[in-house]
């Protein structure tokens, strides 16, 4: 395919990486990418970049990562709960100011040839290209103006952006009761001596504090003006996560999750890249990444196809299934994160495990592994809840499995429900995208009017895919927290590892492994 001309919409980590691997492949080609925002201008605060992330990068082009890592800062994860820490080594986890990187990135484009145009507002339609890649975030006028298919969907919960003017020694997980309610604050270091400062809460916790209407104030006021009193207030709510310090603003006010997905990628000249295409909830997915690892798909697909149709289709069929995994990962993850404050009564430790394991993606035997003193103290505090010595095994899985449970469970209770067999275990069938909406809330009013009513227990049961067997067991913790116990999800045998981990994070009291048809 020869390329004369490609336009970039945005000036963003996607768009700037998009336009020097083009030009790197196709060095006759004029590249030009176009920011309507000033050269030194941006917004936010620090990026992550994970080790998978930059192996993506380092096998696409050497140089900018080599940049990115130098001018980079690497950090472990802790958790902290009251008075409790844990900590998970995650060195190759690096975080870098997100000025820092988009001026590595806009010195590789320049370097490589790509022309920089700041200050102006550009359409697809009026750029004379074979080629516009757009890059314009997530309000894409692109996206919203063309035949993409888009759909978005808004999440529950709140959070806000803000900073701090002192490096954390560790990413931080934390949250903090108040009057109000609990937020939950998701902090890393990163270059320049700063930190990252996310805070998340529930929609009641956020209107109890009176935030709708800082809100609504800060809406009406300058484009770039911060939520002070917001500011102001969380200052006090993790003044030990903060030693005391301020925390900063930069467009900072609370803001619900928009989850991005489009019927299809590109069309005519155009493709969509990062998040204009689509974004993932960032407890998992990191917009930086997903354009940038969007841009090596993207030019791959160009430099190999002998047209744009052919190029559009190949980077629609490498792209879309990690996009769509990581999205459904995220969606996880951002449930999860939505219900956090009914988690905090457990051990710091089970929490951590509870956390590492709430999307699917992170086994428990491959978590211990890795951090082997913090799944060991998960365990001894499961065992203790259990009123049972510890169980023997040779993997976690195998002694979470093994753990036997102190409950005040009737004979009825303790036997299998089936078809003919007295009354025991109310079963539980229901099969649910969201575990905590409208559907869920009705599974929660039926399990406690039938423990109200002397219902011993309940059992889930349902589909044996993995995906339903994972929301099975979000669903059954809520039953189990809200309601009681004694909770028993059945699964295939096949999945046990997802049972173990459902056991020591507290999603349910007792598992049944069920044979998978051969």
């Amino acid at each position: 395919m020869q390329l004369r001309r490609v336009a970039v919409l945005g000036g963003g980590p996607g768009g700037l990486y998009t336009a020097r691997l083009v030009k790197l492949v196709f060095p006759r080609c004029e590249v030009v990418v176009h920011e309507q925002g000033p050269a030194d201008a941006t917004f936010g605060f620090g990026v992550g970049l994970a080790a998978g992330t930059q192996r993506n990068l380092a096998a696409a082009d050497p140089d900018t990562l080599h940049d990115i890592v130098s001018a980079g800062h690497p950090h472990d994860m802790t958790m902290q709960v009251g008075g409790a820490t844990v900590r998970v080594r995650n060195d190759r986890l690096v975080g870098i100011a997100r000025t820092e990187l988009l001026a590595i990135l806009q010195r590789h484009a320049e370097k490589a040839g790509v022309v920089l145009e700041h200050g102006s507002r550009r359409t697809a339609g009026e750029l004379d290209a074979d080629l516009v890649v757009a890059a314009d975030g997530v309000n894409s006028a692109t996206r919203r103006e063309g035949p993409f298919g888009e759909d978005l969907e808004v999440g529950r919960g709140l959070y806000l952006w803000a900073g701090t003017e002192f490096p954390l020694p560790d990413a931080v997980f934390s949250p903090v009761d108040t009057a109000h309610g609990t937020f939950v604050t998701h902090a890393y270091p990163y270059s320049g001596g700063r930190s990252t400062f996310l805070v998340e809460t529930d929609e009641a916790t956020w209107r109890r504090a009176g935030f709708d209407a800082t809100t609504e104030a800060t809406e009406a006021g300058p484009l770039d003006g911060s939520d002070e009193t917001s500011l102001r207030y969380l200052e006090e709510v993790f003044a030990d996560q903060l030693q005391g310090r301020s925390l900063i603003g930069n467009r900072t006010r609370w803001l619900r999750f928009r989850t991005v997905r489009c019927a299809r990628w590109t069309a005519g000249r155009t493709a969509l890249l990062g998040d204009a295409a689509h974004t993932a909830h960032f407890s998992i997915g990191s917009g930086t990444k997903l354009a940038m690892e969007d841009a090596i798909g993207l030019v791959e697909a160009l430099g190999g196809e002998p047209d744009l149709p052919s190029a559009f289709a190949r980077y629609e069929a490498v792209r879309r299934p990690a996009v769509e995994r990581l999205q459904e990962l995220a969606r996880r993850s951002q449930l999860w994160w939505e219900s956090f404050p009914s988690r905090t009564h457990l051990p710091v430790s089970r929490l951590m495990v509870a956390y590492m394991t709430r999307a699917g993606n992170v086994p428990l035997d491959r978590f211990a592994e890795t951090a082997p003193d913090v799944v060991a103290g998960a365990m001894e505090a499961y065992v203790a809840e259990s009123g049972h010595p510890a169980a023997a095994g040779r993997t976690v899985a195998d002694r979470a499995l093994a753990q036997p449970l102190h409950h005040e469970l009737t004979d009825a209770a303790r036997r299998p429900v089936s078809p003919g067999d007295p009354p025991g275990l109310v079963v539980v069938g229901d099969v649910l995208a969201d575990p905590w909406d409208a559907d869920g809330d009705a599974v929660v009013d039926r399990a406690r009017a039938a423990r109200d009513a002397g219902a011993p227990g309940f059992r889930f049961t349902g589909p044996g895919d993995r995906p339903s067997v994972l929301t099975r067991l979000d669903l059954a913790e809520r039953v189990r927290l809200e309601v009681g116990g004694p909770v028993v999800v059945e699964a295939p045998a096949g999945l046990r590892e997802d049972l173990a981990a459902g056991l020591v994070a507290g999603r349910t009291d007792l598992v049944t492994l069920l044979e998978e048809a051969r």
